[in-house]
């Protein structure tokens, strides 16, 4: 997974961009609620709402709107009719995406997301047509400088995680979904501290764009990103080196 690591990199570039954005709330709200809709309140017999807690807490999401996006989710209050979808498109250059939203309104958002595509030089695709190049997998993602490959395997590989790849200064561990939260607690009781853990769609291989073209995929995601109801995006686009220091 050599390339993917480079992936991951690029993630974390826009995550750390993303956290400074007051909707980055709404967006982990909307994540409890999903979580709480689809396996109950009760984060201790629920992963996927321990994880969106978890995620909601480091953007320093009050305990109140974490409690209220929980009863929403469960019904307890108003506000938990939220669809969960995931479309697919090409961006410009080939690059394949895939964007998750959460929405009160299918037809608003279809809309929306079809009318980013098209203005960003790329066009939405059907269902399927560019999943299958993406793997659901575990991503967690360790600061190079704090930590050594032999320290993160040494930790990572016991607990069960599937490869760990260090590359452009940062190192990252990969899980299968079923293992993500084993190994993520394996290193939080360890106290090696990660930059971040998600559940992500990893791409299977990475298709290599020029900077001109690099800058068009970030404006469509961008684009995609400051929608209120998106989610998650993710592609395979291999960025040039620097693009991003600019």
């Amino acid at each position: 997974m050599a390339g993917h690591s480079k992936w991951a990199n690029i993630q974390h570039r826009k995550g750390r961009q993303d956290a400074k954005k007051a909707k980055f709330f709404t967006k982990a709200a909307k994540d409890i609620i999903l979580a709480a809709k689809a396996g109950g309140g009760n984060p201790e017999d629920n992963s996927a709402l321990r994880l969106a807690i978890q995620k909601a807490k480091q953007v320093n999401l009050p305990k109140d709107k974490i409690e209220n996006a929980i009863k929403k989710g469960t019904g307890e209050l108003a506000g938990g009719d939220i669809l969960e979808i995931t479309y697919e498109g090409y961006g410009p250059g080939g690059v394949a995406m895939m964007v998750d939203v959460a929405s009160d309104n299918k037809n608003r958002i279809v809309a929306e997301i079809r009318h980013a595509f098209t203005k960003h030089n790329g066009n939405m695709a059907e269902t399927g047509a560019v999943s299958y190049m993406f793997n659901n997998k575990g991503v967690i993602v360790f600061d190079g400088e704090k930590f050594t490959e032999d320290d993160i395997m040494e930790i990572g590989l016991e607990a069960g995680a599937e490869d760990i790849v260090a590359e452009d200064g940062i190192i990252t561990v990969y899980t299968e979904p079923s293992d993500f939260m084993p190994v993520q607690q394996a290193f939080t009781d360890a106290e090696m501290e990660f930059n971040s853990a998600e559940l992500n769609q990893v791409p299977e291989n990475l298709i290599a764009v020029d900077a001109e073209t690099g800058k068009k995929v970030m404006k469509l995601y961008d684009a995609l990103e400051d929608n209120d109801d998106v989610q998650n995006i993710y592609m395979n686009a291999d960025f040039p080196e620097g693009l991003f220091d600019e």
